[in-house]
């Protein structure tokens, strides 16, 4: 009897190290939506519709989702547990650092000497 040949194992891939750049769009003064983000991962996959929500444990991640039968569901997310943390910190961690530059922008824009005015 012929025994069947073995498969090979899977080639073990390196994780490459991923690049992932933050824009925070928008800041929401009222409601459980903190601000709008999209996120630009090693300059070459843009994810758009990220929302920074305010939750009972603090701000957290919300993917872009869609409705199905079963609730919501993400139409992207990160695939291993140590990429979701590097993800999701960066996105918080970009929401943080835009809410320490708001208070610098408004002293900026109350030291800044007043435009001249333009006569006719």
């Amino acid at each position: 009897m012929k025994q069947a040949p073995t498969p090979a194992p899977a080639p073990q891939r390196e994780a490459l190290p991923m690049q992932v750049d933050v824009k925070i769009h928008s800041l929401h003064a009222s409601g459980p939506v903190l601000a709008d983000a999209s996120v630009n991962l090693n300059g070459c996959f843009a994810i758009r519709g990220i929302k920074v929500v305010d939750g009972s444990n603090g701000p957290f991640v919300s993917m872009p989702s869609y409705k199905g039968r079963d609730g919501y569901k993400d139409i992207c997310f990160p695939c291993t547990k140590e990429f979701h943390q590097q993800f999701h910190q960066a996105v918080l961690d970009a929401y943080q650092q835009t809410l320490t530059q708001i208070p610098l922008r408004q002293q900026e824009s109350q030291e800044a000497p007043p435009a001249p005015e333009m006569k006719m």
